[in-house]
């Protein structure tokens, strides 16, 4: 019994008031193994309620999140302490420290309360798809500081959190699950345009990933410079390889329009050259 003793209050570093024993890091230990095993647990849970309640994957996501990060900031405490390490004094004699680092790490911090307003607020969710500055991505990770999405190259993306709650996104996932699209095409002048509408909304039609057939509708728009431009509507749930969608279309319109001789048109441009013949007379007299 008191080899065991000895064991555990042996002194493993000593620096002056200072001691750390074998029992604390057997402390330290056990902490981080229950703080793990409470989040297996809490993770299940949440599954099992997932399943029951028929919660979606990002709302689940989210919450488990926060609950990870809550449980670790405790952890986290209790095993300072464990080591000997008061929090109340390291705080205070770090204070100084912090205010200057915080000035280095605003941005961090900027990320931080974002990612913090994203987990809260689920405004964006895991499996949502956002169109970013132009970048059409579908969230895979809600972080801490920043986020990952897979843009439609299927290249992983790192985004800060405060880009997504700072800059103006498009969530396509907000929506209802049918979204409408706008092809816009521009043919020769002197084409017959209920021909050109038929052929539009036939080959939106054909599509097999376009919805509500009966709401696809040609549009006659403007009287371009060297063209008649006009537009095609249609629905689609498929957001995110809606480009793959629209180059089909574009195809099939193509072909018709090949079918039908129905031209599109180059840009024109008509050139007036002016001769100065008075200038020309004076320099050969």
């Amino acid at each position: 019994m008191e080899t065991i003793n000895s064991f555990l209050h042996f002194e493993i570093l000593n620096y002056k008031e200072y001691t750390l024993t074998v029992v604390n890091l057997l402390g330290l230990l056990a902490i981080f193994l229950i703080t793990k095993l409470i989040l297996v647990i809490i993770k299940k849970a949440l599954t099992r309620k997932h399943k029951i309640n028929q919660l979606d994957d990002g709302s689940i996501f989210a919450l488990y999140q926060l609950i990870k990060y809550i449980i670790w900031i405790i952890s986290i405490g209790l095993m300072l302490e464990t080591v000997g390490i008061k929090l109340n004094l390291l705080l205070t004699g770090s204070a100084a420290l912090l205010v200057g680092v915080g000035f280095g790490l605003q941005q961090i911090f900027n990320d931080v309360i974002s990612g913090i307003i994203l987990l809260f607020e689920r405004s964006v969710k895991v499996g949502d798809i956002l169109d970013i500055d132009g970048d059409v991505v579908i969230i895979k990770e809600i972080g801490l500081r920043t986020s990952k999405g897979l843009n439609r190259n299927t290249i992983i993306i790192t985004l800060p959190n405060s880009l997504i709650t700072n800059s103006k996104v498009i969530n396509w996932s907000g929506q209802s699950k049918k979204t409408i699209f706008i092809i816009n095409v521009g043919v020769a002048y002197g084409s017959d345009v209920d021909l050109v509408i038929k052929i539009l909304e036939d080959s939106a039609l054909e599509h097999p990933e376009v919805l509500k057939k009966e709401l696809i509708e040609g549009r006659f728009i403007n009287f371009g410079n060297s063209s008649l431009d006009f537009q095609v509507l249609f629905y689609s749930e498929n957001v995110f390889r809606i480009e793959r969608v629209k180059s089909d279309i574009r195809r099939i319109i193509n072909r018709k329009f090949i079918e039908k001789n129905i031209t599109v048109p180059f840009p024109q441009l008509d050139l007036h050259l002016k001769s100065n013949d008075t200038d020309f007379n004076t320099q050969n007299k």
